[in-house]
């Protein structure tokens, strides 16, 4: 929980009642390697705070093919932002990568929060902002970019990551195949 705290932190003020109050809002959970938290045409009805581990967003396009959009790892909030703020169905699903750990905010507690602490809004408004930007850059970096530039390029980014996900996700995430990813490696 104090990672969680540490980071809300950065984005604002709170003193220590309201940080009781969060601690006393959030739930901590904890899910092992390969299963799903949320499948698509699921509403969304929690916000989660990663503490330990890596989660990977991911679709199944019209030809039925798994697509890794992204990886959430450790100290990053987790939410499709757009169906739990809209109450839709996601179209993505939320799978763990990693034994994972997390803390787990309900609905509920969020709207508490919002309505107990004063700078609650500001704070959520300056990380989704920040999440938003960095999703942004991590697409559009990737853009024109051919596969060894975007391989290397994720090396580069996101060290930490390298090695604790299956090359199969990197290469969905990548948009290359998993034997055009092998051909990269070996040639770097």
């Amino acid at each position: 929980m104090e990672t969680l705290i540490n980071y809300l932190l950065q984005f604002g003020h709170l003193n220590q009642q309201q940080i009781d109050l969060i601690k006393s809002k959030g739930v901590l959970k904890e899910l092992k390697k390969d299963e799903f938290y949320a499948k698509a045409g699921d509403i969304p009805r929690e916000v989660i705070f990663l503490t330990e581990g890596v989660f990977r967003i991911c679709y199944y396009n019209n030809l039925g093919e798994e697509i890794t959009k992204y990886f959430i790892d450790e100290n990053n909030f987790v939410v499709d932002i757009n169906s739990y703020t809209q109450r839709i169905p996601s179209s993505e699903y939320l799978h763990v990568v990693t034994d994972c750990k997390f803390v787990v905010f309900s609905r509920e507690a969020m709207n508490d929060l919002s309505m107990t602490i004063i700078p609650w809004d500001e704070i959520i408004s300056k990380i989704t902002s920040k999440a938003l930007a960095e999703k942004v850059n991590k697409i559009s970096s990737m853009m024109p970019q051919d596969a060894t530039e975007r391989y290397l390029n994720f090396f580069t980014k996101f060290p930490k990551l390298a090695n604790r996900i299956p090359l199969s996700y990197l290469a969905s995430y990548l948009g290359i195949t998993q034997s055009s990813l092998s051909r990269i490696r070996k040639k770097i």
